[in-house]
């Protein structure tokens, strides 16, 4: 590194993004599942799992999966049906079908949509809290009156306006599926987020605020939809004493051992949130005299402050471009830029990293639809910037932002050299 950067010395010990946090609760149920054999996809973990979060979300109904993918594809499958009927295998629920999804996520949200055989229409961001546009998804119904699902996401803990897309899509008699994978714990206007969509989702993933290394749940309100999961979710085997399939199932059930790790997680939800929203105030507060802005965080909600991210202020980002693999920049003083950051970050043993990169700009799904407040764009492949504003507002969030370390057993002493590390990127 340059002179900028003397005196600092390297993290003796890596400095996550989010790695998981135990407790000893954890060691404790899946040593209990061992003792007791139960290591399979049954078990007292997995119904006590699913008992806690859905007391905690505020649903009747949960079914602990292997992932939050998993979830997803059943919750998107079970849209499509209700709103379809059955498929044959080979065809899927969604077959030629569009469907409205949140653009600037991770590809698991929508991937679902295409596993379905359905067409995903990638609606843009809006500034407020980095999370589907209200304004945009009303263009969308304008276009295409037809649509009947809508799969939203919200982006690194905070909720997007879901009471706004509710109305929307009432009025539309659309189903909405809600990935709150990375929201567990935040609130809407008080409400859980995984309790306003027909569907939702949340995820244990090894880097989430509750963590089991892998696992899911699909969160519902309705009996049969969940007696359907779960027979879905174990191959669809019908009630005969042989094995017995008349529809496609999958291999999707959550493991007793995961569950008992999420299980000794539960209990540390609150103390979880609390340290990762203590670490965004640091950097809020710390930063506060760079020409940079934290992730949004609406007055109505409550996040779970899951990542800490930062956007650069446009007169003060550095010349930066990327091809799909590689990235070049040049520094410049007083400015800097996400790629300038997050190389600095890796070199002092930090772990920084970019903003999800919109769904539209991906290669394989570059040739979708996409929907701004303004209409319908193609194959947009950078920020489309309209006398100083952002027209594609995804795209813009990507160019200017980063996600920063927000793991919840860094200490103060090792975030204020991160936030140094930070200031000296724009002298």
């Amino acid at each position: 590194m340059d002179e900028r950067f003397n005196g600092i010395k390297k993290f003796e010990s890596k400095i996550w993004l989010s790695s998981p946090t135990m407790h000893g609760d954890e060691l404790k149920w899946v040593t209990d599942a061992i003792d007791k054999n139960w290591v399979s996809t049954v078990g007292e973990n997995i119904n006590e799992a699913e008992r806690l979060v859905q007391e905690m979300v505020g649903r009747k109904y949960a079914v602990g999966l292997s992932s939050g993918t998993a979830a997803l594809h059943l919750a998107i499958r079970l849209a499509g049906e209700k709103l379809y009927g059955p498929q044959p295998a080979n065809v899927g629920t969604l077959s030629g079908k569009k469907v409205f999804c949140s653009d600037m996520t991770f590809d698991a949200t929508v991937n679902p949509v295409a596993y379905e055989g359905g067409e995903a229409v990638f609606i843009d961001t809006e500034a407020d809290s980095w999370n589907m546009d209200p304004e945009a998804l009303e263009k969308a119904f304008e276009l295409y009156p037809d649509v009947k699902l809508i799969v939203i996401a919200y982006l690194y803990g905070t909720p997007g306006k879901i009471k706004e897309i509710r109305a929307i899509a009432d009025k539309h008699g659309a189903l909405i599926v809600e990935d709150a994978a990375e929201s567990f714990g935040a609130s809407y206007e008080g409400v859980q987020t995984g309790k306003f969509g027909d569907y939702s989702v949340i995820s244990f993933n090894g880097n989430k605020i509750i963590t089991g290394s892998a696992g899911g749940m699909f969160l519902t309100d309705s009996l049969s939809d969940c007696h359907k999961v779960r027979k879905l979710s174990t191959q669809a085997r019908e009630d005969a004493s042989w094995y017995q399939h008349e529809e496609l199932g999958y291999n999707y059930r959550m493991s007793n051992i995961v569950a008992g790790v999420i299980r000794g997680q539960l209990p540390y939800l609150k103390e979880h949130i609390e340290a990762k929203k203590a670490i965004y105030y640091r950097y809020k507060e710390g930063l506060k005299d760079l020409p940079v802005s934290m992730n949004p965080i609406p007055d109505n909600t409550d996040p779970n402050y899951w990542l800490s991210c930062m956007i650069i202020d446009r007169e003060a980002l550095c010349p930066q471009v990327r091809s799909e693999k590689e990235v070049l920049y040049k520094s410049e003083p007083g400015k800097s830029c996400p790629s300038e950051i997050l190389e600095a970050l890796s070199y002092f043993n930090a772990e920084g990293r970019p903003i999800w990169k919109p769904m539209h700009m991906q290669p394989m799904y570059r040739n979708n639809i996409f929907i701004t407040v303004q209409g319908i764009m193609r194959g947009r492949s950078n920020a489309y910037i309209n006398e100083g504003t952002s027209v594609d507002v995804g795209a813009d969030i990507f160019e200017r932002g980063l996600c920063l370390p927000s793991d919840n057993k860094m200490t103060e002493e090792e975030q204020s050299v991160v936030i140094d590390i930070i200031h000296r990127c724009f002298r």
